[in-house]
């Protein structure tokens, strides 16, 4: 039986919605892939990036959070192995700004289902972004369904967001600006990540 309301679910999206907007190192990824490689390329990654967004809504949903709070230092180690991994991703980055466009017929690398889905899961703050919002707008007893339901919501939102952004930074004026300046546009990107990545490193 489903105790949880349209209203809650609606809700709860309109909460994760502007969270999701603000500029992280998904949203940077997907955008520097869907300038360099366009749509039909970047779009299994941003289904990747929004599946592992998503899978920190299951996360919390069956109460793995409690992990956290009570034994700190796994929240702590799991934030340091997940800044080393987005740092190693702004260096490469930064390091290759300078590379020709990749031909569409070769591999991409990283750019796949699997490596948005790892991009993903190297921030563990979304599991505490949503059991917070969880706790604030559903009842502390949810079951089966609803969280079924929820994690419904989350990952409806997450896959359009994600699939946006594709869609949108691989229409020809935007590619058209990303070659003119790929590398500045490279640079930056491989900056704000590798940052991104620190800030999870050293953040007490």
């Amino acid at each position: 039986m489903m105790t949880v309301t349209a209203q809650q679910l609606q809700i709860f999206a309109g909460i994760l919605i502007p969270a999701i907007l603000a500029p992280g190192p998904a949203v940077i990824a997907a955008s520097q892939s869907a300038f360099a490689l366009g749509r039909a390329r970047t779009l299994p990654y941003a289904w990747g990036l929004a599946f592992g967004a998503s899978l920190w809504c299951a996360v919390s949903l069956l109460g793995l959070t409690l992990i956290f709070k009570t034994m700190p230092w796994t929240y702590r180690a799991l934030s340091v192995l997940g800044g080393i991994y987005l740092a190693w991703i702004g260096w490469k980055m930064w390091k290759h700004a300078r590379d020709p466009l990749p031909d569409p017929a070769e591999g991409s690398g990283g750019i796949t289902f699997w490596g948005g889905v790892t991009l993903n899961l190297s921030n563990p703050k979304p599991a505490l972004f949503y059991s917070s919002v969880l706790l604030s707008v559903f009842p502390s007893a949810l079951t089966n369904l609803d969280k079924i339901a929820i994690y419904g919501t989350a990952v409806s939102v997450e896959m359009v967001f994600y699939t946006a952004v594709a869609c949108l930074m691989a229409l020809p004026w935007p590619r058209r600006r990303y070659y003119a300046a790929k590398f500045w546009i490279d640079r930056g990107a491989g900056l704000l990540i590798g940052l991104l990545g620190l800030t999870l490193i050293l953040r007490p």
